[in-house]
């Protein structure tokens, strides 16, 4: 029976990870649990899942926690604040750590269950983009296991599995097209927030469905993939791929091609991920091609999805630049959500800040580095977005 640390507990991760956990009680149970701020469903976790620990980010919200599971026999650790879901992300036994934690909130966590000796199912593509240069390192100096939990990378990485050294020629990466893929680039101006957030395949948090429909997400797993396989990112590509049921693909040496395919259903590799290098008997539903019906492909349009160049640009600069176009494109997002920019303002705002941060650029960046740069861009959206022609009334 493998021990989990779940981080993000409450979200659209966590609570598929619990899932799994509710449904194969012989095969993993929980040892830490970590949320941000939903403080009911944290508490309700607790008392199913009976872990030794727990947090919520929230500090505020802990006497409420605290309240919440009062009754309990034994009674869990209970912390709160963001030092709380890093000492939760380090703790005890546990031989994985899922990392659902959304944006760069989730770096200093992972980190802390590294240096701990725990492994990675890593369901946080921010880690790896903001922090790649520190986290790798550290990956290879304590010997974790570093596993994609998200669908894209885990189907790479499933893909990869028996492909000699120097077979692999090209990672094809694809792209649902997001809420928008349908929707002429001139009605974009015009867009709102629970239009981008209509997905037509995944159910995701408020974040990655923007982000969806910028594509910034795939430019994201973009920078990503480079880390994870080691490849240039002349070797990555992104295909549009409405009906999400091939989740990506690898061209080998030889022009050969291999995909894996499956329901857009993000436990299978959640799975994958906590029971690496087993495969675990299901009873979900298999996948029916004759019902899946047609699968088409197109190439994504560039004008549309200006994101995706931001990130290719900002990835081949390397160092501290995608931490900048991380941390601006999140500040984005959420000015985004709270309906204070325009859709079209993401992509103007995160690659105004990433031209602002050309003279600081870094290679070989520090830790403090990176979460410093990170808060400087996050202030430099709020700046730049104030000076915005503030959005019409929807």
């Amino acid at each position: 029976m493998k021990a989990i640390t779940l981080l993000g507990s409450t979200g659209s991760i966590g609570t598929q990870t619990l899932d799994i956990v509710t449904q194969y009680p012989d095969q993993f149970r929980i040892v830490g649990l970590a949320a941000r701020s939903n403080v009911e469903l944290l508490a309700a976790q607790i008392r199913q899942f009976c872990p030794q620990i727990a947090a919520i980010c929230n500090a505020d919200q802990l006497p409420g926690l605290q309240a919440a599971v009062a009754d309990l026999d034994p009674q869990p650790i209970l912390l709160g604040g963001e030092a709380g879901v890093v000492e939760v992300a380090r703790y005890g036994e546990a031989e994985a750590v899922v990392t659902g934690i959304v944006g760069c909130a989730g770096l200093l966590p992972t980190i802390a269950a590294i240096e701990a000796g725990k492994d990675i199912a890593l369901a946080n593509k921010e880690t790896l983009i903001a922090g790649g240069p520190v986290v790798l390192p550290l990956v290879q100096k304590h010997g974790v296991k570093l596993l994609p939990a998200d669908s894209e990378h885990s189907a790479i990485f499933q893909c990869l599995q028996g492909v000699p050294m120097g077979g692999l020629r090209r990672i094809l990466l694809t792209a649902s097209g997001g809420s928008f893929r349908d929707l002429p680039v001139e009605q974009l101006a015009n867009v709102t927030v629970a239009d981008a957030l209509k997905h037509p395949n995944w159910s995701m948090g408020q974040k990655i469905t923007i982000d969806s429909a910028t594509l910034m997400n795939k430019g994201l797993e973009v920078i990503e993939a480079h880390y994870l396989f080691g490849v240039d990112y002349d070797q990555i590509d992104i295909v549009i791929h409405p009906q999400s049921i091939i989740h990506s693909l690898i061209e080998l040496q030889d022009t050969s091609v291999l995909a894996q395919l499956g329901w857009a259903d993000m436990r299978l590799p959640l799975l994958y991920a906590l029971s690496y290098p087993e495969r675990i008997a299901t009873d979900w539903e298999p996948l029916d091609l004759v019902k899946a019906g047609n699968l088409t492909f197109r190439e994504p349009d560039h004008q549309k999805y200006p994101c995706m160049n931001l990130a290719y640009a900002a990835g081949r600069m390397g160092g501290t630049m995608p931490a900048v176009l991380n941390a601006a494109n999140e500040q984005a997002v959420a000015l985004f959500l709270a309906e204070k920019i325009r859709f079209l303002d993401i992509p103007h705002l995160i690659e105004t800040i990433c031209d602002r941060h050309q003279a600081q650029h870094q290679i070989s960046p520090r830790l403090e580095d990176i979460l410093e740069l990170d808060q400087w861009a996050r202030r430099e959206v709020l700046a730049v977005a104030g000076k915005l022609e503030s959005p019409v009334a929807v």
